[in-house]
């Protein structure tokens, strides 16, 4: 009797030993992935090691010591130290694979179309075979000429080269060119122009990636030196690094040593020199973002005299997705208005208060879009879109994100795009980690007067464009300056 007792409690020490062994690779698995995340300060580190395996040692003394009682508190907290560290691991390793995947995308792809009018007998792509397809060139050729090549492998055809949109579309409808080769960005604005959208049709569909110089990145030691990321968001769904107008253009300036932020916006219509392309016309600065987000990156660079050493860019689907996950965003109003967005064939109409309103995705994007209603107009616009933003990183930075961490990851996942690079996230999250300070945040829109002037996109038709404010410009210069001197 007495030997088969004493096997017993040889056995239950089996278990409480095992257990504890468990508990103390648990401890090292979720520490050493806290290191490779490389997010928390050092000192932070020794000490979450030193309170881990103290809690270890401590509940084996309980569960290895004598009373039922004290083996089962011993147990019990062993147990929900596991839980806790699992739930800690699976988030380091969500944040891991994030950080991952975030740098993907270093290239810009241009989606192509092959359209044909719809009285035409072309059926596929193989059926204009030797026949003439008009195309245009808007700035640097490097996509076309590849668009082109690809299109070679399928058929041979006879291109034609037209200097702007219009021209190439009245081709098509007078029947001066069998077919066009149109970037998705370019058909979007013939269809919004003019008749080829219930007259013509596509009948071929190809995407090809153009990768972006290196040298876009400007790297400085981001928890010492000032540093610019300049923020685009695209007016479109789907895949991020497709090329299409930038509707949102704003510089983040940020100084981690005052902790200081500064939102630059630039209207969306602001008449501008595009960087890279020779013509005596300027453009939108919307449309540099057809050619790219390098093109975009110069150009504001040029504007403002300022180097940006990152970017980030977003779409649509981002800003609805993101949103959503955060539980939604609050925006406080000074006065109501109605917006509206075409969703595909539908109008969807959204009315915001004077006071408090909290928007989910699609509200969020219908009021970062809605100019028209606005007195102040597009200038209102880029007011609204600073809002939004604010009130995002407010959200972000809550206390009770944790809630929803990981589906906020996964919302995040494959919906933007920077040169940020992984290092610089983790410094940036190690440095507000070890100081905690709060941010100031300054915010600054351009001014401009309406005008209606021909832009290089449209060479023959007068665009509305924001004709920029010299004063505007040079303040916006200084405020830059200002943060980028101050320590």
């Amino acid at each position: 009797m007495k030997e088969e007792t004493k096997k017993k409690k040889v056995g239950k020490k089996k278990v409480f030993r095992r257990l504890f062994f468990v508990s103390v690779f648990i401890s090292i698995l979720t520490l050493g992935a806290l290191y490779f995340l490389n997010i928390l300060p050092f000192i932070y580190f020794i000490i979450l090691a030193c309170i881990l395996f103290g809690y270890d040692f401590l509940m084996a003394l309980f569960m290895l010591s004598k009373g039922w009682k004290r083996r089962l508190f011993g147990t019990i907290f062993t147990g929900i130290k596991m839980v806790g560290m699992f739930f800690i691991l699976f988030y380091s390793m969500s944040t891991m694979n994030f950080l991952h995947k975030m740098n993907g995308g270093n290239y810009n792809t241009e989606n192509y179309s092959v359209v044909v009018l719809n009285q035409s007998d072309y059926e596929k792509v193989k059926d204009i075979q030797d026949k003439k397809v008009g195309i245009v060139k808007l700035g640097d050729d490097k996509g076309l000429l590849e668009a082109k090549l690809y299109l070679s492998k399928k058929v041979a055809v006879e291109y034609v080269e037209f200097e702007d949109l219009d021209s190439l579309a009245s081709a098509l409808l007078k029947q001066n060119v069998d077919a066009i080769l149109l970037e998705e960005t370019e058909k979007k604005l013939l269809e919004e122009s003019n008749e080829l959208l219930d007259k013509g049709r596509v009948i071929y569909e190809f995407s090809i990636d153009i990768e972006i110089e290196d040298g876009l990145v400007k790297n400085v030691n981001i928890v010492k030196e000032p540093f610019n990321i300049f923020v685009s968001g695209i007016d479109s769904y789907g895949k991020i690094t497709s090329v299409s107008r930038s509707d949102v253009n704003m510089l983040v300036t940020v100084n981690p040593i005052t902790h200081k932020v500064l939102l630059t916006s630039i209207p969306r219509d602001y008449y501008v020199s595009l960087h890279g392309i020779t013509s005596k016309y300027k453009d939108k600065i919307t449309h540099a973002g057809i050619h790219g987000i390098d093109t975009s990156v110069k150009t504001v660079e040029d504007l403002l005299d300022v180097d940006i050493n990152y970017y980030a860019k977003v779409n649509f689907t981002s800003l609805v997705d993101i949103v959503d996950e955060l539980g939604g965003v609050d925006i406080e109003l000074d006065k109501g208005f109605k917006a509206y967005y075409i969703d595909g064939k539908n109008t969807v109409n959204y009315t915001f208060q004077k006071g408090n309103n909290h928007l989910n995705g699609k509200q969020a994007l219908a009021f970062a879009r809605e100019r028209k209603s606005l007195a102040l107009g597009d200038v209102g616009r880029v007011m609204h879109q600073q809002m939004l933003l604010e009130a995002i990183l407010n959200k972000v930075l809550s206390k009770n994100i944790m809630i929803k961490y990981n589906d906020l990851l996964n919302a995040m996942n494959g919906k933007f795009v920077t040169n940020f690079g992984t290092e610089n996230i983790t410094k940036l999250v190690k440095q507000q980690l070890k100081d905690m300070s709060s941010w100031e945040i300054d915010k600054y829109t351009l001014e401009g007067t309406d005008a209606h002037e021909y832009t290089y996109t449209y060479k023959n038709t007068k665009s509305y464009v924001m004709m920029p404010d010299v004063e505007s410009i040079q303040t916006a210069k200084e405020k830059i300056k200002s943060i980028l001197a101050e320590n």
